[in-house]
């Protein structure tokens, strides 16, 4: 627990430095859902539905570096879909976080 404790801590001071703030975990669910989306979000308003679909990318693309989903490509909009290819233990949401925490820090060291 010691090493993943001082490897979030490097991901929350790296943000922290880059955007001012440390994001919470819906912040940086959103940063990554736009990095994965790749198109310049520059000053651009998203609307409540594309930030949820923009979380929704970055929680694929995190579970997939587990298995549990795989990328399948980009629509006519260039939006990357995934699809579930094994069931995400329904486990406590203490559980599911620390399994975010651990595929955001994978995310970042690569």
């Amino acid at each position: 627990m010691e090493n993943f404790d001082a490897r979030w801590k490097i991901v929350e001071t790296m943000l922290q430095e880059r955007f001012d703030k440390l994001p919470d975990m819906e912040g940086i669910l959103f940063l990554i859902g736009i990095n994965e989306l790749g198109k310049n979000p520059e000053r651009k308003k998203w609307s409540k539905e594309q930030k949820q679909d923009l979380m929704h990318i970055a929680v694929c693309k995190l579970l997939s570096q587990k298995g549990y989903y795989e990328y399948l490509g980009v629509d006519g909009d260039g939006w990357p879909h995934y699809e579930e290819v094994e069931v995400v233990p329904a486990t406590g949401l203490q559980s599911q976080e620390q399994l975010l925490k651990e595929c955001v820090i994978e995310y970042f060291e690569q």
